[in-house]
């Protein structure tokens, strides 16, 4: 099994959606990824910075769910970055109501020493300097997956264009996708991507599934339709999560084996959203997973004749 160095943000979130609104709760990039690879019992590390009013009970939480948290950085006379974000009634559009840096903004992550040899890193969503900071710290890892988002590419595009030419794999959504590689079509936009350094393209299109471009190759993973979906906030996440959990447990770089990855990423992220926060996550059993892989199975297999 690989070890797997996952860095972004821990903080807390408010969350307004049609279906009912939060006080300060759970979040973060790092806080998601963690949770959605701990259902692979991978040997994970999370880099990030909390200040002194996080709760020490969300810190044992995550060490009870196998991740090491010698990288987690606690300002004790800091405050926690907290994010607050109201959903429209599609809960594909949300505005940004608050968003406080606090710790996060003198940030300088610190990979554990036992871990900078580790196979697998997982960049969530951050400023690229951060990023970075933790790509240089590393010795050889055999995979490094980016995820990031447009308001990077809006104000900080030359360090994010330095970060996306050290990493293996970049997941973005598809109008970061145009906006990054200035095409409509996602397929010329993978391809302009690849040139700028990573050889497989993960493109998210939310409730519509997701996308992985290697070369020439192409696959499509649908995500499940759901009855009700509660709260988006950390899906893309739970995906990453889910996708690097399963590369860094089955130790399998390889386009097919991405493929599976991609679909136990969609599974996971399909929880993510049925509750608010990071609660779904937090009580996930194998058996619902295991259940879950089947429905996607269910809905994505078919037999034909071609004649």
């Amino acid at each position: 099994m690989s070890k797997l160095v996952i860095v972004g943000t821990v903080a807390f979130d408010a969350i307004e959606t049609p279906f009912g609104k939060t006080d300060k709760i759970l979040g973060g990039a790092a806080t998601y990824i963690g949770l959605s690879a701990s259902n692979f019992n991978v040997d994970g590390a999370i880099v990030s910075v909390v200040g002194g009013d996080f709760p020490k009970e969300y810190i044992t939480m995550l060490e009870d769910k196998g991740m090491n948290v010698e990288g987690l950085e606690v300002v004790e006379d800091g405050k926690t970055f907290f994010w607050s974000g109201k959903y429209h009634n599609d809960m594909n559009t949300r505005d940004t109501l608050a968003t406080e840096l606090n710790v996060l903004a003198d940030f300088n992550p610190v990979v554990p020493e036992d871990y900078k040899d580790a196979e697998v890193v997982m960049l969530g969503n951050l400023h690229p300097l951060v990023q970075l900071g933790v790509i240089n710290q590393m010795k050889a890892p055999k995979l490094v997956v980016l995820d990031t988002m447009n308001f990077w590419m809006d104000c900080a595009l030359d360090e994010l264009k330095q970060v996306i030419a050290k990493v293996d794999v970049i997941t973005i959504n598809d109008e970061e996708a145009r906006q990054l590689s200035g095409e409509y079509s996602l397929v010329n936009a993978s391809k302009k991507i690849m040139e700028m350094g990573p050889k497989f393209v993960v493109i998210k299109k939310g409730e519509h599934g997701a996308l992985l471009f290697h070369k020439d190759d192409m696959f499509y993973a649908p995500a499940l339709p759901l009855a009700e979906v509660f709260d988006p906030t950390g899906a893309g996440d739970t995906f990453a999560g889910g996708f690097s959990g399963f590369l860094a447990k089955t130790g399998d770089f390889s386009f097919e084996n991405m493929k599976t990855a991609i679909i136990y990423g969609s599974a996971l992220a399909s929880f993510c959203v049925e509750k608010f926060g990071t609660e779904r996550m937090t009580q996930l059993s194998k058996k619902e997973v295991h259940q879950r892989l089947q429905q996607f199975k269910s809905l994505t297999q078919f037999d034909i004749e071609l004649k």
